[in-house]
């Protein structure tokens, strides 16, 4: 159950005012959201994944408070989607991480099938190379890749990601499907970019 929006703006514009502990209440308000989101975003890795959902919403969120996210935040909303791109950043450093301690083994995957529902088949999805291809849409299709990102990274549903963006359900559908179109087509194993 999401937070009364409301709540968490008041806090929000608190932050902005300089209330030092506008940002604690506010990590205690969205907490039980965010361990849900890392919760649905972690189903898909590996059993053995070294980072945990509590994990993930204790580094997004020093990530946030670093960036100055609680004070920069307008609302819920947007707080919402700023904690999704820390949540990707912060599996994608990960992933990189682990991948640069293995010498390019070792990355963690993602199942394909989380984003692109529609290819058959058991391929894997390395979580950095879903990011470098999110960068690459966001050139040309910022929602797109804003749907992408808060459906996969922070495991909203459509109505979910409606209400973060400010969309309606049927454009958020429809852009979904879009984006997981040509994701398909770039994350192709025989696409060559």
């Amino acid at each position: 159950m999401l937070p009364e929006p409301a709540d968490a703006t008041r806090i929000l514009a608190r932050a902005r005012t300089g209330d030092a502990d506008a940002a604690q209440e506010l990590f205690a308000l969205l907490y039980a959201e965010l361990r849900a989101l890392a919760g649905r975003l972690m189903e898909g890795e590996r059993a053995e994944h070294t980072l945990q959902p509590t994990a993930l919403v204790h580094e997004a969120w020093m990530r946030l408070a670093d960036a100055g996210a609680p004070t920069a935040a307008e609302d819920r909303r947007h707080f919402v989607r700023l904690a999704a791109r820390a949540m990707r950043h912060t599996l994608v450093d990960h992933a990189r991480a682990r991948g640069r301690e293995k010498r390019g083994g070792g990355r963690e995957a993602a199942a394909l099938d989380r984003v692109l529902e529609h290819v058959a088949g058991p391929e894997r999805l390395e979580v950095p190379e879903l990011s470098d291809a999110l960068e690459r849409l966001a050139g040309f299709d910022e929602t797109g890749a804003r749907v992408v990102e808060l459906r996969f990274f922070a495991g909203l549903s459509i109505a979910e990601t409606a209400d973060v963006l400010g969309l309606s359900t049927a454009t958020v559908e429809r852009t979904w499907r879009v984006a997981r179109l040509w994701l398909s087509r770039e994350l192709a194993p025989d696409a060559e970019a």
